[in-house]
């Protein structure tokens, strides 16, 4: 993924997020400002303590001074609660509009976008950084906000009591901000790196978990722990450096600040000894130095968490800024209706981006009749699937074009071109969720009595009725709860829902086993009738029902015609045929014959 120069408008870019939401965010700032406002007050009252009830030992003065403070005390807490009420309102939301946003926009990239920069990476963006981002504008933000009013006003009232003794604070600003943005460039650097560790911790142990079953089939516990432990070590290498650099910008602060600090009592207590200050103002003037250095201690960290959180919105807006290669054309051409379903290949020649020097489709030229039940065989890696997923538009060849009714594909728009596709893989996928659920992917607007008939066409819906509730039964994560060829009915199911024009099937019946297959193939014959079919073939069965065969090797299109043409035509064919088949070739020639 390629990297988002540094840019100062970074975040200011992410608060736009923030506009819809101005009551809020007008309402957070009323309230910072009157809690800003009441600890400077805070300082005041300390002055007419001292003053007016300590040194003229005035008990009325003191008892007033102690009421009003109270007074201020309450309110500033009143506005402390909604202060912060408001601002982590602010920064939840705009974690959750920014999680919507770059989940609607992931949506639209093509399966390459995801193969290219990983499932885990792409989590991690998702959920790890907007959580950073959340508590900058949540949290940071506002303490920031805060601690510049306290400072500004401090420094005010600082002046107003001893415009002498302000220059030795203001002394000390310069040289606490330049420090702070020396190392803040480190740290939005280490920062980025090691979320980029993170990320790669939470790809590794998806995988490994993910695939659990061939770990500990093959005993790799060991192994994997170690790599992750490696990983784990690299992430903690890289966030130690960045916690270095945060301690050194912090301590460096407050070493200069409360020096600072030091420094001023020793001149204030100088100028009451010499009667030019009131012990009430030095007390007041201590007071406001003490906030002033809070103050510019809590920005430098702060700024440290705005580096870290820069580094986030680097990678998230990496992800919004991702451009899909497959996009609708600016003048969309309707799908023609009625659709027929027929299917043109017309010199189509693809290459994987990854591998730009091989071309997995290559001058491939066919014709499907609306309708044909088309079968695929080949070796591995002859090109079969690529086909469909062109056909489906996850990818646009390099050369030549596909048509659909004689509308080149890329005249579509690519959801409704899929919209009238249905893809039965061999590999299911099922969603955390119920049988319900999963049957709707299919069309969500579906009826009970749709799903059902789906079910009963698809061979599924006697096992779903010995599910404990039946449609309603929840299926767990990845339908795990079902058998291989229980997930493939489903899947047809769904495709049977989506009442498709064009069927693609990719080796859907290969994993069963022959009782299973027997149930899935009955259910894929009830689908393709009357639909243009391309079937990426493994058993027999399916070969021997289809219209046309189609051999490819090596990207290219070598042999077409019926499974007895091609036995006598295609010597490839001859030796797929006795490999996959083997036997079962020999029984279905003779029961022909």
């Amino acid at each position: 993924m390629t990297q988002l120069k540094t840019h100062p408008r970074l975040l200011l870019r992410l608060s736009a997020f923030l506009l819809p939401y101005k009551i809020q965010m007008t309402v957070a700032a009323i309230a910072l400002i009157v809690a800003a406002g009441c600890v400077l007050l805070l300082g005041q009252g300390l002055r007419l303590v001292v003053d007016r009830g300590f040194a003229a030992n005035d008990v009325q003065w003191l008892n007033f001074g102690l009421l009003v403070t109270l007074v201020v005390v309450l309110v500033m807490a009143i506005a402390s609660a909604a202060r912060f009420y408001y601002v982590s309102w602010i920064g939840e939301r705009l974690a959750a509009d920014l999680r919507e946003q770059v989940f609607k926009h992931l949506l639209t990239m093509e399966p390459e976008f995801f193969a290219r920069n990983g499932a885990g990476e792409i989590q991690s963006r998702l959920t790890a950084d907007t959580t950073v981002l959340q508590s900058l504008f949540g949290s940071s933000i506002s303490m920031a906000l805060r601690n510049l009013l306290t400072f500004i006003g401090a420094l005010i009232f600082l002046f107003i009591t001893s415009p002498q003794l302000t220059l030795l604070v203001l002394v000390g600003i310069p040289v606490t901000v330049i420090p702070v943005v020396w190392f803040g460039k480190r740290v939005r650097s280490l920062s980025r790196s090691s979320q980029d560790r993170v990320a790669e911790l939470g790809s590794y142990a998806g995988e490994v978990i993910q695939g659990i079953e061939t770990v500990q089939a093959s005993v790799h516990e060991a192994e994997d722990q170690r790599h992750y432990k490696h990983r784990v070590e690299q992430a903690f290498q890289s966030a130690r450096a960045r916690i270095v650099q945060r301690a050194l910008l912090t301590g460096f602060a407050l070493m200069v600040i409360f020096s600072a600090v030091g420094l001023i009592l020793w001149q204030g207590g100088h100028a009451v000894l010499a009667g030019r200050m009131s012990p009430g103002e030095l007390t007041a003037f201590v007071f406001y130095a003490m906030i002033a250095a809070g103050a510019v201690a809590t920005l430098a960290e702060v700024a440290g968490e705005v580096q870290r959180a820069a580094g986030a919105a680097e990678r998230l807006l990496e992800l919004l800024d991702a451009t899909p290669s497959i996009l609708p054309p600016l003048s969309v051409t309707p799908l023609p209706q009625p659709l027929r379903g027929e299917v043109v290949f017309q010199g189509v020649r693809f290459v994987y981006p990854a591998r730009p020097e091989t071309s997995v489709v290559d001058e491939v030229s066919v014709t499907i009749q609306p309708g044909e039940r088309i079968a695929l065989v080949g070796p591995s890696g002859a090109g079969k699937s690529s086909l469909l997923k062109l056909l489906l538009r996850f990818y646009d060849p390099v050369q030549g074009e596909i048509r659909l009714d004689g509308v080149n594909i890329k005249a579509l728009d690519p959801q409704a071109l899929r919209s009238c596709m249905a893809l039965v893989a061999q590999e299911t996928i099922l969603f955390t969720g119920t049988v319900e659920d999963n049957l709707r992917f299919g069309r969500p607007d579906a009826t009970e009595a749709n799903l059902i008939e789906a079910a009963m066409q698809a061979q599924a819906w006697e096992f779903i009725q010995r599910l404990p509730l039946g449609l309603k039964t929840p299926l767990g994560s990845g339908g795990i709860q079902l058998s291989g060829g229980q997930r493939q009915r489903m899947a047809i199911a769904r495709a049977l829902l989506r009442d498709p024009r064009v069927l693609l099937l990719d080796e859907a019946t290969s994993a069963l086993d022959a009782q299973s297959e027997q149930l899935v193939q009955a259910a894929l014959d009830q689908l393709m009738q009357g639909r243009t079919s391309l079937v990426i073939a493994h058993r027999l069965s399916t070969v021997i029902s289809a219209d046309r065969i189609l051999v490819m090797d090596q990207g290219k299109l070598v042999a077409s015609g019926t499974h007895q043409q091609l036995l006598q035509q295609s010597g490839l064919y001859q030796r797929l045929a006795a490999l996959q088949f083997g036997a079962e070739t020999r029984v279905v020639d003779r029961v022909q014959e």
